[in-house]
Parts: C-alpha cells; sequence; structure tokens
C-alpha cells in the first residue's frame, strides 16, 4: 500500500522502520529541526533520521492547514496516511484525502488517555497495565473508533522502557490493521465516551519532587520523567535530576524513621530520602552539569556524609 508516515519522536522512528520493506512509504511528514536534549543546537526528529536512512523524502511543514502541505500531500497520492506522535493537528481537508483514512498508533488503551502524554500520564496515575492501539483518526482529540489493542504491564517500567515496548506492539498492530485494510476485512469500534480520561501535556517543572510528595508520588515522577521534562530535586545545596528511585523497602526505610520529611541519610551504602508518606531510595542521579552516576559517587563528594543528616527540598 502506498503510505504517509507523519511522526517525530522515537517512539515513531520504530513504527517507521517496521513499514519500510512492507509497504511503499512515499514520503515522511515530522517536525521541523529543534533544540532537543540538554544541548542548543538544533537536531532532526528521530523519524527524519530513519527516513533519511532508507532514502524516504522527509517533509517538515511548521503547519498542516495551508494550502502548500495540502497540494504536496495531493501530490504523493497516499492510499493511507499513518501516524504516530506527530504532535501536529491533521485537518478535516487532510484526513478525508486518502481513500483508506488515516491511522493513528496511539500508546494508550483508548478511551483512557487521550491526547499528548498518554505514557506518562498512565505512570503518574499508577496504572498497573498500559497498553497501544490503532485508531481511526476523525478531526478530534483521539476520538474515532479503534480496530486492534495490545497491552503491556507496567512493572515498575520507566516512561522511556514503556516508549519502546509499546512501539514495537504498535508497530505490529499497524501492519496487521494495514493487511486488513486492504482485503476490507477491519472492522472498528466506537470508543466509550464514559471512559474517557485525558493525557494533558507535561508543562515545565511537572515532574520536579518536593517534600510533600508521598514515597510513591516521589517514584512515580522519577520513572515519567525524560531530558524534556526531567525529575529534578535539590539536595545538600546541590541541583540534580534523579534518574533512578525506588519507593524504599523495610531496611532502608529504617535508617530514616527518625527523620522528618526533606531530609535524608547515606548509610549502609544507600541514599534513602524521607518524604511526607514514606521514604524514596534514590540509586542513580545526575548533578547540574555533571554526567549521570550512582548514588555512592555522589555521595562521596559530599563531606562526612555517612549516617550524617542530610536536608533536599524542591527546585522551587
Amino acid at each position: 500500500m502506498r503510505i504517509v508516515f507523519m511522526g517525530t519522536p522515537p517512539f515513531a522512528a520504530a513504527i517507521l522502520q517496521a513499514l519500510v520493506g512492507r509497504h511503499e512509504v512515499a514520503a515522511v511528514f515530522t517536525r521541523p529541526d529543534a533544540v532537543r536534549g540538554r544541548g542548543s543546537a538544533l537536531a532532526p526528529s528521530a523519524v527524519k533520521e530513519a527516513a533519511l536512512e532508507h532514502g524516504i523524502p522527509v517533509l517538515q511543514p511548521r503547519t498542516l492547514r495551508d494550502g502548500e502541505a495540502l497540494s504536496a500531500l495531493r501530490d504523493l497520492a497516499p492510499e493511507a496516511i499513518c501516524v504516530a506522535a506527530y504532535g501536529m493537528i491533521l485537518p478535516a481537508d487532510v484526513l478525508e484525502l486518502p481513500a483508506q483514512g488515516c491511522l493513528n498508533v496511539h500508546a494508550s488503551l483508548l478511551p483512557r488517555w487521550r491526547g499528548a502524554a498518554p505514557i506518562e500520564r498512565a505512570i503518574l496515575a499508577g496504572d498497573d497495565e498500559l497498553g497501544v492501539c490503532i485508531m481511526r483518526m476523525e478531526t478530534g482529540l483521539d476520538t474515532g473508533p479503534f480496530c486492534l489493542e495490545s497491552r503491556v504491564p507496567a512493572l515498575g517500567r520507566t516512561a522511556e522502557q514503556l516508549a519502546g515496548l509499546l512501539a514495537a506492539e504498535g508497530a505490529g498492530l499497524l501492519l496487521s490493521a494495514l493487511d486488513a485494510l486492504a482485503k476490507g476485512d477491519l472492522s472498528w469500534q466506537a470508543q466509550d465516551e464514559s471512559l474517557v480520561t485525558y493525557a494533558d501535556k507535561l508543562v515545565k517543572g511537572e515532574l520536579d519532587v518536593a517534600a510533600d510528595d508521598g514515597a510513591e508520588r516521589f517514584a512515580r515522577k522519577v520513572r515519567a520523567s525524560s531530558a524534556g521534562h526531567p525529575a529534578r530535586l535539590v539536595i545538600e545545596g546541590r541541583q540534580v535530576t534523579v534518574e533512578d528511585a525506588v519507593v524504599a523497602d523495610e531496611a532502608a526505610c529504617a535508617l530514616v524513621e527518625d527523620l522528618a520529611p526533606g531530609q535524608a541519610r547515606f548509610a549502609a551504602k544507600r541514599l534513602v530520602l524521607r518524604c511526607a508518606q514514606g521514604a524514596v531510595e534514590v540509586r542513580g542521579l545526575r548533578p547540574q552539569g555533571r554526567s549521570s552516576m550512582d548514588a555512592r559517587a555522589f555521595c562521596a563528594g559530599i563531606q562526612q556524609v555517612k549516617g550524617r543528616v542530610l536536608s533536599w527540598q524542591s527546585i522551587r
């Protein structure tokens, strides 16, 4: 089938890779080059890099609402448009263009978590199970019917880990959906509007942790975090990004049972932070301006650290 693919992050790039060789990918639409991660230089999206690797033409319009983008799509004459985490709204003119419609690989079990950040919101909500589905796109926000879905247990995984798993699952679902679509054998199921929840885009600083966060909330923020939305705090006056943290077990909790929220202790080779409810063991972190390290390496730079009471707080 002749396809135009639209997507931006690594999640989408993995799906594009699966399409190549199975279908004719006429072109790829992705977001314009942007500053990504901690650098200041413009960088291409993961989807652009994957497309160029395979010699696929790349278009990077700033909007799909002008005549230029629509004209380009008409010239490409796709039978279907496949979308995965593109980050741009498709107007009605685009949705109506391909004969076989527009299919979206959405990283949630719709109608739960419609919107821009389904994986992160599922982690923050403590969902035991996440998923991915194939949805037929409409003008509403993730309102269309779906045909196939796959489920993945959370198991304490990070957003990055879950995105990789869901991308692999989603790629398989999309290939199955396209095969069925070509045979005219694809059935769609309407979403139950009574079960809708929304995955609002994360805002700057939302995943920063504070002493009034409970231990479970703290750990969820860390698992949901990324380079663009880090889980930051200040410990002993030093700003750090927490990269690996778990709810403290019984032995770790015993190390800080005499402390108040906002205090911490490094003992028995473990860095344990007291929270409003419970405690968290920080295992990996990155001090501002430095590389990632484990808790022992970080604490080695704090004078007389062993056993004494440390302080920690939100960066705000």
